[in-house]
Protein backbone atom coordinates (compact mmCIF):
# COMPACT_ATOMS: atom_id res chain seq x y z
CA UNK A 1 0.00 0.00 0.00
CA UNK A 2 2.83 2.42 0.91
CA UNK A 3 4.53 1.60 -2.37
CA UNK A 4 1.29 2.44 -4.26
CA UNK A 5 0.83 5.71 -2.35
CA UNK A 6 4.44 6.68 -3.13
CA UNK A 7 3.91 5.89 -6.83
CA UNK A 8 0.66 7.88 -6.92
CA UNK A 9 2.32 10.84 -5.25
CA UNK A 10 5.16 10.83 -7.78
CA UNK A 11 2.67 10.63 -10.65
CA UNK A 12 0.66 13.53 -9.23
CA UNK A 13 3.80 15.60 -8.80
CA UNK A 14 4.87 14.82 -12.34
CA UNK A 15 1.50 15.97 -13.62
CA UNK A 16 1.85 19.26 -11.75
CA UNK A 17 5.31 19.78 -13.25
CA UNK A 18 3.91 19.06 -16.72
CA UNK A 19 1.16 21.63 -16.28
CA UNK A 20 3.61 24.20 -14.97
CA UNK A 21 6.06 23.60 -17.81
CA UNK A 22 3.61 23.46 -20.70
CA UNK A 23 0.58 25.42 -19.55
CA UNK A 24 -1.61 22.51 -20.67
CA UNK A 25 -4.37 21.58 -18.25
CA UNK A 26 -5.70 18.08 -18.77
CA UNK A 27 -9.30 17.70 -17.65
CA UNK A 28 -11.23 14.48 -17.22
CA UNK A 29 -13.31 13.69 -20.29
CA UNK A 30 -15.73 10.85 -20.91
CA UNK A 31 -14.13 7.88 -22.63
CA UNK A 32 -17.47 7.09 -24.28
CA UNK A 33 -20.44 9.38 -24.91
CA UNK A 34 -23.53 7.30 -24.13
CA UNK A 35 -26.85 8.16 -25.78
CA UNK A 36 -30.33 6.96 -24.94
CA UNK A 37 -32.56 6.82 -28.01
CA UNK A 38 -36.12 5.49 -28.07
CA UNK A 39 -36.81 3.59 -31.32
CA UNK A 40 -38.51 6.48 -33.12
CA UNK A 41 -37.38 7.38 -36.65
CA UNK A 42 -36.48 11.01 -35.92
CA UNK A 43 -34.38 10.45 -32.82
CA UNK A 44 -32.78 7.37 -34.41
CA UNK A 45 -31.38 9.38 -37.32
CA UNK A 46 -30.60 12.44 -35.19
CA UNK A 47 -28.63 10.34 -32.70
CA UNK A 48 -26.81 8.57 -35.53
CA UNK A 49 -25.75 11.94 -36.96
CA UNK A 50 -24.54 13.12 -33.54
CA UNK A 51 -22.58 9.91 -33.01
CA UNK A 52 -20.91 10.06 -36.42
CA UNK A 53 -19.77 13.64 -35.87
CA UNK A 54 -18.46 12.89 -32.38
CA UNK A 55 -16.68 9.75 -33.55
CA UNK A 56 -15.04 11.70 -36.38
CA UNK A 57 -13.87 14.15 -33.71
CA UNK A 58 -12.21 11.32 -31.79
CA UNK A 59 -14.85 10.25 -29.29
CA UNK A 60 -16.23 6.77 -28.74
CA UNK A 61 -20.02 6.59 -28.60
CA UNK A 62 -22.66 4.11 -27.55
CA UNK A 63 -26.44 4.07 -27.91
CA UNK A 64 -29.11 2.30 -25.87
CA UNK A 65 -32.46 1.82 -27.60
CA UNK A 66 -35.28 1.47 -25.10
CA UNK A 67 -38.59 3.14 -24.33
CA UNK A 68 -38.33 6.87 -23.78
CA UNK A 69 -39.04 6.57 -20.06
CA UNK A 70 -36.32 3.94 -19.55
CA UNK A 71 -33.83 6.00 -21.55
CA UNK A 72 -34.65 9.14 -19.59
CA UNK A 73 -34.29 7.32 -16.28
CA UNK A 74 -30.91 6.09 -17.51
CA UNK A 75 -29.82 9.67 -18.16
CA UNK A 76 -31.00 10.60 -14.68
CA UNK A 77 -28.93 7.83 -13.09
CA UNK A 78 -25.87 8.58 -15.19
CA UNK A 79 -26.02 5.25 -17.03
CA UNK A 80 -26.52 7.35 -20.16
CA UNK A 81 -25.29 10.87 -20.86
CA UNK A 82 -27.87 12.41 -23.19
CA UNK A 83 -31.19 11.82 -24.94
CA UNK A 84 -32.10 13.87 -28.02
CA UNK A 85 -35.80 12.96 -28.13
CA UNK A 86 -37.65 14.64 -25.25
CA UNK A 87 -41.04 15.97 -26.40
CA UNK A 88 -42.48 18.87 -24.43
CA UNK A 89 -45.07 19.57 -23.20
CA UNK A 90 -46.30 16.05 -24.11
CA UNK A 91 -43.86 14.36 -21.68
CA UNK A 92 -44.02 17.12 -19.07
CA UNK A 93 -45.50 15.00 -16.27
CA UNK A 94 -42.45 12.70 -16.32
CA UNK A 95 -39.74 15.18 -17.31
CA UNK A 96 -40.52 18.13 -15.05
CA UNK A 97 -40.07 16.30 -11.72
CA UNK A 98 -36.69 14.96 -12.91
CA UNK A 99 -35.56 18.47 -13.81
CA UNK A 100 -36.74 19.89 -10.48
CA UNK A 101 -34.94 17.15 -8.54
CA UNK A 102 -31.69 17.80 -10.44
CA UNK A 103 -31.55 14.37 -12.09
CA UNK A 104 -31.52 15.81 -15.62
CA UNK A 105 -31.13 19.15 -17.35
CA UNK A 106 -32.93 20.20 -20.51
CA UNK A 107 -29.98 21.49 -22.48
CA UNK A 108 -31.59 22.92 -25.61
CA UNK A 109 -34.65 22.76 -27.86
CA UNK A 110 -33.03 20.75 -30.65
CA UNK A 111 -36.24 20.99 -32.72
CA UNK A 112 -37.83 24.26 -31.60
CA UNK A 113 -40.76 24.22 -34.05
CA UNK A 114 -42.20 20.76 -33.43
CA UNK A 115 -45.98 20.37 -33.45
CA UNK A 116 -48.62 17.87 -32.35
CA UNK A 117 -52.20 18.65 -33.30
CA UNK A 118 -55.09 17.72 -35.56
CA UNK A 119 -54.36 17.91 -39.29
CA UNK A 120 -56.39 17.94 -42.49
CA UNK A 121 -55.32 17.52 -46.13
CA UNK A 122 -54.85 20.58 -48.31
CA UNK A 123 -58.13 20.15 -50.19
CA UNK A 124 -60.04 20.16 -46.88
CA UNK A 125 -58.14 23.24 -45.74
CA UNK A 126 -58.93 24.98 -49.02
CA UNK A 127 -62.62 24.22 -48.45
CA UNK A 128 -62.53 26.39 -45.34
CA UNK A 129 -61.55 24.07 -42.47
CA UNK A 130 -58.78 26.08 -40.79
CA UNK A 131 -59.57 25.54 -37.11
CA UNK A 132 -60.79 22.77 -34.83
CA UNK A 133 -63.80 25.05 -34.37
CA UNK A 134 -64.63 24.52 -38.07
CA UNK A 135 -64.85 20.72 -37.87
CA UNK A 136 -68.43 20.35 -36.65
CA UNK A 137 -69.76 22.57 -39.44
CA UNK A 138 -68.71 19.80 -41.82
CA UNK A 139 -69.31 16.83 -39.51
CA UNK A 140 -71.14 14.75 -42.14
CA UNK A 141 -68.23 14.95 -44.59
CA UNK A 142 -65.91 13.67 -41.85
CA UNK A 143 -68.48 11.03 -40.75
CA UNK A 144 -68.04 12.48 -37.24
CA UNK A 145 -64.67 10.70 -36.99
CA UNK A 146 -61.24 11.74 -35.80
CA UNK A 147 -58.52 9.18 -36.48
CA UNK A 148 -56.02 8.59 -33.69
CA UNK A 149 -53.10 6.35 -32.84
CA UNK A 150 -52.29 3.92 -30.03
CA UNK A 151 -54.68 3.77 -27.07
CA UNK A 152 -53.50 5.84 -24.13
CA UNK A 153 -51.48 8.25 -26.25
CA UNK A 154 -51.66 11.85 -25.04
CA UNK A 155 -53.12 13.01 -28.36
CA UNK A 156 -55.94 10.48 -28.16
CA UNK A 157 -56.69 11.57 -24.60
CA UNK A 158 -56.91 15.23 -25.64
CA UNK A 159 -59.45 14.33 -28.34
CA UNK A 160 -61.46 12.08 -25.99
CA UNK A 161 -61.62 14.86 -23.39
CA UNK A 162 -62.78 17.36 -26.03
CA UNK A 163 -65.53 14.96 -27.12
CA UNK A 164 -66.59 14.29 -23.52
CA UNK A 165 -66.76 18.02 -22.71
CA UNK A 166 -68.28 18.97 -26.08
CA UNK A 167 -65.35 21.33 -26.66
CA UNK A 168 -65.56 22.86 -30.14
CA UNK A 169 -69.03 21.17 -30.37
CA UNK A 170 -67.36 17.78 -30.84
CA UNK A 171 -69.75 15.98 -28.47
CA UNK A 172 -71.30 13.88 -31.25
CA UNK A 173 -67.93 12.86 -32.72
CA UNK A 174 -65.95 9.70 -32.05
CA UNK A 175 -62.27 8.85 -31.94
CA UNK A 176 -60.96 5.94 -34.00
CA UNK A 177 -57.79 4.77 -32.21
CA UNK A 178 -55.38 2.45 -34.00
CA UNK A 179 -51.64 2.20 -34.54
CA UNK A 180 -49.64 5.01 -36.15
CA UNK A 181 -49.07 2.82 -39.21
CA UNK A 182 -52.76 1.98 -39.59
CA UNK A 183 -53.82 5.61 -39.13
CA UNK A 184 -51.38 6.80 -41.78
CA UNK A 185 -52.42 4.03 -44.17
CA UNK A 186 -56.05 5.09 -43.81
CA UNK A 187 -55.09 8.74 -44.23
CA UNK A 188 -53.13 7.93 -47.38
CA UNK A 189 -56.06 5.99 -48.83
CA UNK A 190 -58.51 8.81 -48.21
CA UNK A 191 -56.12 11.48 -49.48
CA UNK A 192 -55.64 9.60 -52.75
CA UNK A 193 -59.42 9.57 -53.18
CA UNK A 194 -59.78 13.21 -52.03
CA UNK A 195 -62.08 12.09 -49.21
CA UNK A 196 -62.37 14.21 -46.09
CA UNK A 197 -60.37 13.14 -43.05
CA UNK A 198 -59.03 14.69 -39.85
CA UNK A 199 -56.36 12.85 -37.87
CA UNK A 200 -53.52 13.25 -35.39
CA UNK A 201 -50.47 14.83 -37.01
CA UNK A 202 -47.06 15.83 -35.79
CA UNK A 203 -43.84 17.24 -37.02
CA UNK A 204 -41.14 16.35 -37.54
CA UNK A 205 -42.43 13.29 -39.43
CA UNK A 206 -42.41 11.99 -42.99
CA UNK A 207 -46.15 12.63 -43.30
CA UNK A 208 -45.29 16.33 -43.73
CA UNK A 209 -43.08 15.49 -46.73
CA UNK A 210 -45.39 12.93 -48.34
CA UNK A 211 -48.68 14.80 -48.00
CA UNK A 212 -49.93 18.39 -48.16
CA UNK A 213 -51.11 18.70 -44.55
CA UNK A 214 -52.35 21.66 -42.54
CA UNK A 215 -52.41 21.92 -38.75
CA UNK A 216 -55.73 23.20 -37.45
CA UNK A 217 -55.81 26.32 -35.33
CA UNK A 218 -56.66 25.72 -31.70
CA UNK A 219 -58.02 28.95 -30.16
CA UNK A 220 -59.01 27.17 -26.93
CA UNK A 221 -55.48 25.71 -26.68
CA UNK A 222 -56.62 22.22 -25.76
CA UNK A 223 -53.33 21.04 -27.31
CA UNK A 224 -51.31 23.34 -25.07
CA UNK A 225 -49.79 25.53 -27.78
CA UNK A 226 -46.61 24.67 -29.67
CA UNK A 227 -44.29 21.76 -28.99
CA UNK A 228 -40.52 21.38 -28.89
CA UNK A 229 -38.08 18.48 -28.85
CA UNK A 230 -35.36 18.87 -26.21
CA UNK A 231 -31.95 17.39 -25.53
CA UNK A 232 -31.84 16.01 -21.99
CA UNK A 233 -28.40 15.68 -20.40
CA UNK A 234 -27.03 14.26 -17.19
CA UNK A 235 -25.91 17.23 -15.02
CA UNK A 236 -22.63 15.61 -13.96
CA UNK A 237 -21.77 14.82 -17.57
CA UNK A 238 -22.66 18.37 -18.61
CA UNK A 239 -20.30 19.78 -15.99
CA UNK A 240 -17.35 17.48 -16.68
CA UNK A 241 -17.62 17.41 -20.49
CA UNK A 242 -17.94 21.02 -21.71
CA UNK A 243 -16.68 20.20 -25.20
CA UNK A 244 -19.33 17.58 -25.98
CA UNK A 245 -21.93 19.69 -24.19
CA UNK A 246 -21.13 22.65 -26.43
CA UNK A 247 -21.67 20.51 -29.53
CA UNK A 248 -24.96 19.08 -28.24
CA UNK A 249 -26.20 22.53 -27.25
CA UNK A 250 -25.50 23.84 -30.75
CA UNK A 251 -27.07 20.84 -32.52
CA UNK A 252 -30.42 22.43 -33.41
CA UNK A 253 -32.49 21.70 -36.53
CA UNK A 254 -35.84 22.92 -37.88
CA UNK A 255 -38.60 20.33 -38.11
CA UNK A 256 -38.43 20.43 -41.91
CA UNK A 257 -34.92 18.97 -41.88
CA UNK A 258 -35.77 16.23 -39.39
CA UNK A 259 -38.95 15.43 -41.34
CA UNK A 260 -36.73 14.77 -44.36
CA UNK A 261 -34.53 12.46 -42.27
CA UNK A 262 -37.63 10.58 -41.15
CA UNK A 263 -38.93 10.40 -44.73
CA UNK A 264 -35.67 8.90 -46.00
CA UNK A 265 -35.35 6.49 -43.06
CA UNK A 266 -38.93 5.64 -42.11
CA UNK A 267 -40.69 5.92 -45.48
CA UNK A 268 -38.01 5.16 -48.08
CA UNK A 269 -36.43 2.61 -45.71
CA UNK A 270 -32.85 3.78 -46.08
CA UNK A 271 -30.58 2.82 -43.18
CA UNK A 272 -29.97 5.42 -40.49
CA UNK A 273 -26.27 5.24 -41.33
CA UNK A 274 -26.89 6.00 -45.00
CA UNK A 275 -29.22 8.89 -44.20
CA UNK A 276 -26.70 10.31 -41.74
CA UNK A 277 -23.71 9.94 -44.08
CA UNK A 278 -25.49 11.58 -47.02
CA UNK A 279 -26.90 14.42 -44.95
CA UNK A 280 -23.62 15.28 -43.20
CA UNK A 281 -21.70 15.20 -46.48
CA UNK A 282 -24.13 17.59 -48.17
CA UNK A 283 -24.78 19.94 -45.23
CA UNK A 284 -21.35 20.68 -43.84
CA UNK A 285 -22.37 24.34 -43.48
CA UNK A 286 -24.90 23.33 -40.81
CA UNK A 287 -22.41 20.96 -39.19
CA UNK A 288 -19.99 23.90 -39.01
CA UNK A 289 -22.51 25.83 -36.91
CA UNK A 290 -22.88 22.88 -34.55
CA UNK A 291 -19.10 22.56 -34.18
CA UNK A 292 -18.35 26.24 -33.63
CA UNK A 293 -15.75 26.39 -30.84
CA UNK A 294 -15.69 22.60 -30.44
CA UNK A 295 -12.37 20.74 -30.24
CA UNK A 296 -11.41 17.16 -31.00
CA UNK A 297 -11.58 14.68 -28.13
CA UNK A 298 -7.90 15.15 -27.26
CA UNK A 299 -8.25 18.94 -27.42
CA UNK A 300 -5.48 19.27 -30.00
CA UNK A 301 -7.44 20.41 -33.06
CA UNK A 302 -10.50 22.23 -34.28
CA UNK A 303 -13.21 19.56 -34.55
CA UNK A 304 -14.70 20.97 -37.75
CA UNK A 305 -11.42 20.63 -39.65
CA UNK A 306 -11.12 16.96 -38.72
CA UNK A 307 -14.81 16.20 -39.31
CA UNK A 308 -14.64 17.79 -42.77
CA UNK A 309 -11.64 15.63 -43.64
CA UNK A 310 -13.38 12.44 -42.53
CA UNK A 311 -17.03 13.04 -43.44
CA UNK A 312 -17.07 15.88 -45.96
CA UNK A 313 -17.27 15.60 -49.73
Amino acid sequence: MKRFQSWAARLSAAAIVLVAATGIVVTAQAETVKFGAPPWPGVTVKTTIARKILEAAGYDTKVTNASWTIDLQGVGRGDMDADLGIWMPTQKSTVEPMVKSGKINLLVKNVPDAKYDLVVPGYVWNAGVHSIADLNKHAAKFHHRIYGIEAGNDGNEIVKTAIKNNTYNLGSWNLRPSSTAVMLTEAGRKIRKKQWIVFLGWKPHWMNIKYDLHYLKDPKKIWGGGSSVYTAINPAFEKSNPNVTRFLKQMVVPSKIQSQWIYDFGYKHQSATKVADNWIKNHMDTVAQWLDGVKTADGSSDALTVVKQKLGS
